[in-house]
């Protein structure tokens, strides 16, 4: 049954907002008025898009740390004995934000009307990506979707945990770099210019580091604008350019191969690839559908095509721990633990256990780097402080020296 919103009058004229489930707005109307309710404004809450499939939202409704608690409370509720259609009512009920109630409204009403689960959350893609879906539908088929909510909410606070650790390592060094580039710019355009004023009357030559400071400041004054609307169209055209398929994928192969950014990289893509191929092979999920959905969930496309191309090795009957061995972009781990799941016939804790070392390893590199370039940024900031302060300082000193 579909599900609208509404705005109405109550007895004493004041608004009442909310939402009612009703064959079609007629009958909802009709509804409000048995409620003593004056309707004003009847909407369906969700409308199919232009090509037949999808909810209109403008933006996402669920951040990827509001998405792991949903799901992890909606697996508390269906894990014990609540049916999904309750669940689902009570989780809309509870939902502070006016479009995430919409949103559990419409897949409240879809199950209703008898479509499986699954289903009806592809009515919302941006919301809930394949790998979801493919997780939900192998639960519904398997009568255990309360556990298997339970391994995709886990999943989620992994995934979200890690990347989380990745910008908080990061994050640090970025804005000591940041605030270093503004000092620096800082000097250059104005401290360094005003110094300058002080030897312009003075017909004697200054140190070569003076003189070439007061070229670069010079440099910097006439020029910067033009530097930085440069490195910004630059930039631009990078990422324009990135749209391209083939032409991301070689600067993804590329990226891959520097020597600490490139392995982070490497180590976080086969850790949620790992860790997303075992919960869809736990959920029961085919190997190859789950090859499929694990690779889509790559954000770098030099190692999705990889992942990709051992899906097809596959499907011709290799192996999977042979077919993740034939790529090295791919580390070693992920396919010696395959190979060892496939021979005791525990794939996907294997694959899990895999995951959790890569990302373990992931974020013991990143915290290592983190703490490594916090002091050497420091002393790179120091060191250039110390060459501006010693072009200032030594025509002052040489002034000295010739008065005495």
């Amino acid at each position: 049954m579909p599900a609208y919103r509404y705005e109405a009058l109550d007895a004493a004229g004041k608004n009442v907002n909310g939402l009612v489930e009703a064959d079609n707005a007629k009958a909802a109307r009709a509804s409000l008025r048995g409620r003593g309710l004056v309707p004003m404004d009847v909407q369906p809450v969700a409308a199919a898009s232009a090509d037949g499939g999808g909810v209109r939202f403008t933006r996402r409704v669920f951040s990827a740390t509001a998405l792991a608690v949903w799901t992890r409370q909606l697996a508390g509720l269906v894990g014990s004995g609540l049916p999904l259609e309750r669940a689902l009512t009570a989780l809309a009920d509870e939902a502070e934000d006016q479009r995430q109630r919409e949103l559990v409204a419409h897949l409240k009403s879809e199950v209703n009307a008898g479509s499986p689960f699954a289903r009806a959350l592809s009515a919302a893609p941006r919301e809930f990506d394949d790998v979801y879906r493919a997780v939900v539908s192998a639960g519904e088929a398997s009568g255990a979707l309360g556990p298997v909510l339970e391994s995709l909410a886990t999943d989620l606070e992994e995934r979200q945990a890690l990347r989380a650790k990745l910008v908080g390592a990061m994050l640090y060094p970025a804005i000591i770099s940041v605030i270093a580039v503004l000092i620096v710019v800082f000097l250059m355009t104005y401290v360094v210019p005003q110094v300058a004023n002080v030897f312009t009357s003075s017909r004697r030559s200054l140190p070569f580091l003076t003189v070439a400071l007061l070229a670069l400041s010079s440099f910097v004054r006439q020029w910067g604008w033009l530097v930085a609307l440069g490195s910004v169209a630059g930039v631009a055209t990078f990422l324009w350019a990135r749209r391209a398929e083939a032409f991301r994928e070689r600067t993804d192969a590329l990226f891959l191969r520097l020597p600490l950014a490139g392995r982070l990289a490497r180590g976080y893509n086969a850790a949620r690839f790992g860790a997303t191929l075992a919960m869809l092979a736990g959920a029961g999920v085919p190997i190859l559908k789950a090859l499929q959905a694990a690779a889509e969930t790559l954000g770098n496309r030099a190692m999705r095509a990889d992942a990709l191309d051992a899906l097809v090795r596959v499907r011709e009957g290799a192996p999977l721990a042979a077919a993740l061995a034939s790529k090295p972009r791919f580390p070693g781990l992920l396919a010696m633990f395959a190979r060892l799941g496939e021979q005791t016939g525990t794939l996907p804790r294997m694959l899990q256990r895999a995951a959790a070392q890569l990302s373990a390893e992931v974020q013991r590199r990143a915290m290592a780097a983190a703490t490594l370039l916090e002091p050497l940024l420091v002393v790179a900031m120091g060191l250039i402080v110390l060459v501006i302060v010693l072009a200032v300082l030594l025509p002052i000193i040489q002034i000295n020296t010739w008065v005495r």
